[in-house]
This record gives structure tokens, C-alpha cells and sequence, in this order.
């Protein structure tokens, strides 16, 4: 049937794409390397160095998941194929509908599987913590903070990452003056690098009995989690900690104790914070990591030999010019200067579909067509 045959070259049309993959994620090597880890973790005295033991069996978990979400794929693939052909045979219209749905759950995984491929910095399969920073104006500025970070919180939950809380500080009297979350969960750095930069809204704002129109800014930043492997040299007389009552939704499981820690980079002015945990202990370890991690990040971006050489006002946050635009009014539109994308749909991108945003900077990151920020009006 017409129908059916259709679907079968729309479905089959995929097949390349699919071989492409498997030599864009290195099929045929990641296997090889699982055979090996398996082998080297089934020898004689392989826990005998639990760190090493550790770092060969969480690399073998991963190269095991890729190729096995890579063979789901093919699966699904033929899976489809065969009900298109077992429709077409029997000539049962009722199975257009499933059919349908199955080659769009291909294309799905099959863009899903190819993005992944573009992740290619060193801690792209890290961790992620993200800080939102509310800029200058007050309550407007503090409510699109809190707004983002309800974004980018919905964003993680769709995708099945979790995320947790490291430091919350509410806003005078609404939104939040800053907050920073830990994003858990496979390349979530690498989905998530892109978004780093100024938010740039425009709106009626609901705290002007005027009804006028207003712009605010906020920033978010993204780093990766660094793990312990990473040799980081922080001097103890170079930070300074400042301890402080835990509040706000970060605070609100915990004793209202004088746990949280705030520490301060002195060499360079960058202050991290957690109120989290229970313990002032804890909350200085977790900031100690956070702390790590930033100085790490900023010393790779900027091409650094040494921790040393980051200078005070590169850890500043820049308000010139922002990297997207969201307009609740005249119209509604969210669209990203870098690559010009853009979605009509406000409320479903304030709900955290920004998938195509992710995906269109990955991609113009890979081609070399990202444009700068943007400083002037839509």
C-alpha cells in the first residue's frame, strides 16, 4: 500500500545515518576496549588498587552503555521495518499510527546518539554545576534568576538527570539573588556548556503597578565537576571561609545551624558557596570541590599554565552584551545571538524545552559558525 511504502522509504532513508554513527562514535574501538577492561578487571589482584580498579570499571560501564543504546537503536531500526512491512503485507491502516510513531522514536535516538558525538572536551561526560547570578534591578532581576533556574532545573528533570541543590539565596522580596545546582547525569557539562552567559528578558513586569514594559539580566554560569584525579594546587592560606546560616529553598531540610560556608579565593576573588549539607564540614568539602572545579575550568578556557595566573577580573561576570533574548511583550519569542535560533513558544522553553537551543550551538560550536553575543534590541 501507498501508504506503508512511504513510511518504509522514509524509515530506510535512515540506514546510512545509522552506519555513519557507528563510525562517528568509534563502534568497532569502544568494543575492542571493553573486551580489554573486561579482561584486565577478570585478572588476579585487579582490586588490589581500589582507585585504579574503580576509574577501569566506571570506564568499562560507560563504554558498555554506549554500545548498547547504539545497538538499541539498530534494533528499534529493524523492529520498525518490520511492522511497516508486516502492515503493508496485511494492508492494516490501523498500524500507520504505530508505524509512525516508531520511525520518529529512530530519529529521535538516532539525532540524540549523533549529538553526542560532538562532545569532545576533556570533561564533556562530567557533571555539571550551574550558578545563576541576578544582575542589576532588584526584584525584576531576582525573579528572572529564580525564572531561569526553574528552567534549567524542569530541563534536567525531563532528561532524567538529577540535580541538587548547593547553595540557594532568596531575593529581598521575591525570586533569588543567586543559587547554584549540581547536574548529575552522563555529558551533562557537555549539554549544558552553551548555556553559560547572560539571559537578557523583556516583559511587563508584575511588580510595577504602572504596567510598564522592562528589561532584565542574569547570568548563568556552567562549569564541570572536577573530580579528585585532577591535580589542583590551592594553597590553605590562599582561602578565606566565612560561615553563615543556611536558608532559603536550600536550606529548608536542614538545621538552621551556622553550617553554611562561603569560601573566597583570595588570589583571584572567586567565592563559592554550599549550605546543603548538615555539617560545617561537610559544606566546606563540597564548596572545596566547587571551588576546584571553577579554578580549574577558567585556567583551561583562558590557556593558563598555572592556577596562579588567573587574575581577579576574569572571574568577574560581564553584563555588556547577553547570549539570548526572551520576549514576553509585544510578542513572545526567545531566540539565542549565537546562532539564530529562535522559538515562538515562550512558555514551553520557560518549562525547559530548550532543546533546540542545546542542539544548535552544539552543532555551529562543531562547524565553527557561532556568532558572538548580541547587544542590540530584537
Amino acid at each position: 500500500m501507498l501508504q506503508f511504502e512511504e513510511l518504509k522509504l522514509k524509515l530506510t532513508a535512515l540506514e546510512p545515518d545509522l552506519a555513519d554513527l557507528a563510525n562517528a562514535v568509534g563502534l568497532a574501538a569502544m568494543k575492542r576496549e571493553l573486551a580489554e577492561l573486561e579482561q584486565r578487571a577478570a585478572a588476579d589482584g585487579f582490586w588490589d588498587n581500589m582507585e585504579k580498579a574503580q576509574q577501569t570499571t566506571q570506564r568499562a560501564a560507560n563504554l558498555r552503555s554506549k554500545i548498547e543504546a547504539y545497538e538499541k537503536l539498530v534494533a528499534d531500526y529493524h523492529d520498525a521495518l518490520t511492522l511497516i512491512e508486516m502492515g503493508d503485507e496485511e494492508e492494516e491502516l490501523s498500524l500507520l499510527p504505530e508505524c509512525e510513531e516508531a520511525i520518529e522514536a529512530v530519529q529521535t535516538e538516532l539525532e540524540k546518539q549523533r549529538l553526542a558525538t560532538l562532545f569532545t572536551g576533556e570533561y564533556d561526560d562530567s557533571n555539571a554545576i550551574v550558578t545563576f547570578h541576578a544582575g542589576a534591578g532588584g526584584t525584576e532581576a531576582q525573579d528572572w534568576a529564580e525564572m531561569l533556574y526553574r528552567m534549567y532545573t524542569r530541563w534536567a528533570e525531563n532528561h532524567g538527570f538529577q540535580y541538587q541543590i548547593l547553595d540557594y539565596l532568596d531575593g529581598d522580596e521575591a525570586g533569588i539573588k543567586s543559587a547554584s545546582i549540581l547536574v548529575k547525569g552522563e555529558n551533562a557539562y557537555g549539554y549544558l556548556k552553551g548555556e553559560a552567559g547572560v539571559h537578557r528578558l523583556v516583559r511587563i513586569s508584575p511588580f510595577d503597578a504602572s504596567g510598564r514594559r522592562h528589561t532584565s539580566f542574569s547570568a548563568v554560569e556552567v562549569i564541570p565537576e572536577i573530580d579528585d584525579s585532577v591535580e589542583v594546587e590551592i594553597r590553605p592560606e590562599d582561602i578565606k571561609m566565612d560561615v553563615f546560616r543556611s536558608s532559603g529553598a536550600g536550606g529548608q531540610h536542614i538545621n538552621k545551624t551556622s553550617s553554611a560556608v562561603r569560601l573566597t579565593h583570595i588570589p583571584t576573588g572567586i567565592v563559592v558557596a554550599c549550605q546543603t549539607e548538615r555539617s560545617q564540614f561537610q559544606n566546606r568539602d563540597t564548596a572545596m570541590k566547587m571551588l576546584r572545579s571553577k579554578l580549574v575550568e577558567i585556567k583551561e578556557r583562558e590557556h593558563l599554565e598555572k592556577i596562579e595566573d588567573i587574575k581577579g577580573g576574569q572571574a568577574q561576570i560581564a553584563w555588556g552584551s547577553q547570549i539570548r533574548s526572551y520576549v514576553f511583550m509585544p510578542y513572545t519569542l526567545a531566540k539565542d545571538h549565537r546562532t539564530g535560533f529562535e522559538s515562538g513558544n515562550i512558555s514551553a522553553v520557560m518549562d525547559g524545552e530548550i532543546d533546540g537551543f542545546i542542539n544548535a550551538y552544539l552543532k555551529a560550536a562543531a562547524n565553527g559558525t557561532l556568532s558572538g553575543a548580541s547587544s542590540e534590541d530584537m
